[in-house]
């Protein structure tokens, strides 16, 4: 059985949709044919922890661990937490950064290019040389971000001349929050020339969308290849459906993230239709933005507002197959339109209808049209947004609100292991 090194950050007990990807590959790989073996920090800073998945790992899969020093930790000291938010992805509004949050942005974007995470990079390097050679391993996979983990691909492949294949999870220089950091040109050139020098180095790209395979085509001549995240089996009882009119957001719901036209709609159904205010409920799952929560209050929401906080893993899958609806949330922005949540693919088999708001003719509004389980609606749609709502409310009331979801099979996560088998195989 061939041997294949994954290096990873996120890795149980991280929680988040970051770990599930690479949990999941190491789970069905050993049936196609190949062993992997993980790589991952001994005493990682992981914003969200979900000690539930760690049941989840194959009990004789090889875990390598080696210490990592992180910044965040003396950060989190020095501002009495008040940083930890930016760690997990949250980055405020720029009127609302206090003076604290903005230095740390800026000595984030600035002085750890490409990431908090770059001074793992060489005690990796130096810790894995010796392993590789001596387990006889053929084949490395990284998987970003963070994206210093593919420096640390790159410097192997130098070295040793093995086989590297570079998973990008999110794009890196145009992804969203990238805009944020405060850059100076001269940091923004590094970031571009080393983004550059990874697509030509790896002998091959998996990116999770068709945006990022068409964004890195123009980057690099190396084969990039889309495997999507997807869904697995999930071993849950039956979930019994809410009594209420639920609609549901399960996962991190930021600042810039805030569909007012959605929370506006609700609003007026609520002081226009007496039969819906009675039934209505608005869950929220998750980290959420204080500009949201804000928002929601606006549009006098919050009487039927349940905010769950965050929840682990199965319990964020049974949050989904209770609610009547599913809301998918994403920035009306060009840099999101390669973004797929990876709750997407948990949300189309839950058997529970989608309402999504998003920027044009993205990936998601793709995948939601081909597999019929919902529907995408535009920020500037706010009346139709509206008339979907009050539609799915008849058709709750008549116990009809079913979905009839097509061609899901491509999306488990065990056809989505076979195709990285397959690219594996032609390094």
């Amino acid at each position: 059985m061939e041997k294949v090194l994954i290096i990873t950050y996120y890795w149980p007990p991280a929680g988040g949709p970051g770990v599930q990807r690479w949990l999941k590959f190491v789970k069905y790989l050993p049936e196609f044919g190949i062993e992997p073996v993980v790589y991952c920090p001994e005493n990682p800073s992981y914003p969200i922890k979900d000690e539930t998945l760690l049941s989840e790992v194959p009990e004789n899969v090889k875990i390598l661990e080696h210490p990592i020093k992180e910044p965040y930790g003396l950060a989190n000291f020095i501002s009495k937490n008040k940083v930890s938010k930016i760690s997990s992805g949250i980055i405020p509004k720029e009127k609302s950064q206090s003076l604290l949050q903005r230095l740390m942005l800026y000595i984030r974007g600035n002085y750890f290019i490409p990431d908090a995470r770059k001074n793992w990079v060489e005690p990796s390097v130096k810790f894995l040389t010796g392993y590789i050679s001596e387990h006889n391993i053929g084949t490395i996979i990284t998987t970003g971000p963070p994206h210093s983990l593919h420096l640390i691909g790159m410097k192997l492949k130098q070295e040793l001349q093995v086989k590297w294949l570079a998973d990008f999870r999110d794009p890196w220089t145009t992804i969203g929050y990238h805009k944020q950091l405060k850059l100076t040109k001269a940091s923004e050139k590094k970031h571009i020339d080393l983004e550059r020098s990874v697509l030509n180095s790896a002998d091959a790209m998996i990116v999770t969308s068709n945006h990022t395979k068409h964004e890195f085509a123009k980057k690099t001549n190396q084969p990039v290849e889309v495997i999507t995240n997807g869904y697995d089996v999930q071993n849950i009882d039956k979930v019994e459906k809410d009594k209420s009119f639920s609609l549901a957001h399960v996962g991190s719901l930021l600042s810039d993230r805030n569909p007012k036209i959605l929370w506006q709609a609700l609003g007026e159904l609520i002081m226009e239709n007496e039969d819906f205010k009675k039934n209505f409920q608005l869950k929220l799952a998750g980290i959420v933005g204080q500009d949201v929560l804000d928002s929601i209050s606006d549009f006098g929401l919050n009487p039927y507002l349940k905010n769950l906080g965050y929840l682990n893993h199965s319990e964020a899958v049974t949050a989904q197959k209770s609610a009547q609806v599913l809301l998918l949330i994403e920035i009306d922005s060009e840099d999101t339109k390669a973004i797929i949540p990876g709750k997407l693919f948990e949300y189309m088999v839950s058997e529970t209808p989608i309402l999504a708001i998003g920027p044009k003719n993205s990936d998601v509004q793709t995948i939601i049209n081909e597999t019929n389980t919902g529907s995408y609606f535009l920020y500037k749609q706010k009346e139709e947004v509206k008339s979907k709502i009050l539609s799915l409310f008849e058709e709750f009331k008549t116990a009809k609100l079913i979905v009839k979801p097509m061609g899901l099979q491509k999306y488990s996560r065990k056809a989505l292991t076979k195709q990285l088998a397959e690219i594996i195989s032609k390094l």
